[in-house]
């Protein structure tokens, strides 16, 4: 065969390997397709990169301590195992950046991902949210607050916050970060500038600092806080609070967009049937009943503009990504 031939075969091979057979990606990362538009990846049209795995890896939101939680989700776990015929296991990650890595990566299959870090976790992993805890009212929500020591006379509102040294969670959280960038920008007072960040990697570390004077107040979301003054880690009389937001949804599970479709309905099925009342769910999220669906589109809305508003990108090269993934352990 001629070598001109040859090469133009060579080529043609290779244009049409490289090809994105991807009709509509959105903002998703290379790895996924988004054809339905949802803003969510769609699962493989290769059954081939199907995942029907033996066992199913589990994790929560890593917003305190991963030792507090794997406990507390024992019984739940047993519950998927009883309807998906699946063995559980969970997975205790330190950060936010490490808990996306292991879904991308394919050692994480169904998370509870925060507010903020839910939306990387979507562009960045392929995380299909679809569920959120309730209360009997409806959807439970939380609040960014404000907290310094119950005895510090000197902060009163967030303009007091000014040169001052206060405790934020990560680049990624929402009400650890990128609300009170947001909000407090537009109230005067901007983070980062008018006073100092400290970032402290988790909300119990925030919370926790503040009560013990490391910092001058903390940027946390209050049903953290609520479930440490529960467990009697923190007491009500050691912090007040000088700032309250609007509602933010609570934390999204999902499950990693590759899983056989039909072991993602059991999945689905699995948190639609639980039920938290007398389990050590139930124990350790009170006033919560059980999960309902989730529109991601819908729901985090907001969410997804405060981190548009203070120019997030979502991309494994974003700035505050990167950051994320340098702070190690934290």
């Amino acid at each position: 065969m001629p070598i001109a031939i040859f090469g133009m075969i060579l080529l043609a091979f290779a244009t049409a390997f490289a090809a994105d057979p991807c009709a509509h990606r959105g903002k998703l990362d290379t790895l996924y397709c988004d054809e339905n538009r949802d803003g969510i990846a769609d699962p493989p049209k290769d059954p081939a990169k199907l995942a029907n795995p033996d066992t199913l890896v589990y994790t929560y939101a890593p917003v305190e301590d991963p030792a507090v939680y794997e406990g507390a989700w024992s019984d739940f776990m047993k519950h998927i195992e009883k309807v998906t015929g699946k063995k559980t296991r969970y997975f205790g990650l330190q950060n936010y950046a490490a808990q996306i890595e292991a879904m991308r990566s394919g050692r994480l299959h169904i998370s509870a991902y925060s507010t903020g870090s839910l939306v990387y976790a979507v562009h960045i992993a392929g995380a299909v949210p679809f569920a959120i805890m309730r209360d009997a009212k409806g959807p439970s929500g939380y609040h960014l607050i404000i907290m310094t020591q119950a005895k510090n006379d000197k902060i009163n509102s967030v303009a007091d916050l000014k040169g001052k040294r206060v405790a934020h969670v990560s680049q990624t959280s929402n009400s650890g970060h990128q609300a009170p960038v947001y909000f407090f920008s537009r109230m005067g007072v901007v983070p980062g500038k008018d006073y100092q960040i400290a970032f402290s990697g988790k909300h119990d570390n925030s919370a926790l600092g503040v009560v013990n004077g490391d910092y001058d107040a903390a940027a946390v979301a209050d049903t953290v806080v609520e479930r440490m003054v529960a467990r009697g880690v923190i007491k009500a009389s050691d912090y007040k609070v000088i700032y309250t937001s609007p509602v933010f949804p609570t934390a999204g599970f999902a499950y990693s967009h590759n899983l056989e479709p039909k072991l993602a309905e059991k999945i689905r099925e699995a948190f639609m049937t639980f039920k938290f009342e007398g389990t050590s769910v139930g124990k350790e999220f009170k006033g919560r009943t059980g999960f309902m669906p989730v529109n991601y589109q819908k729901d985090w809305d907001a969410v997804v503009g405060i981190l548009v508003a203070n120019g997030a990108a979502f991309t494994k090269d974003s700035p505050e990504y990167k950051k994320l993934q340098q702070r190690g352990s934290e």
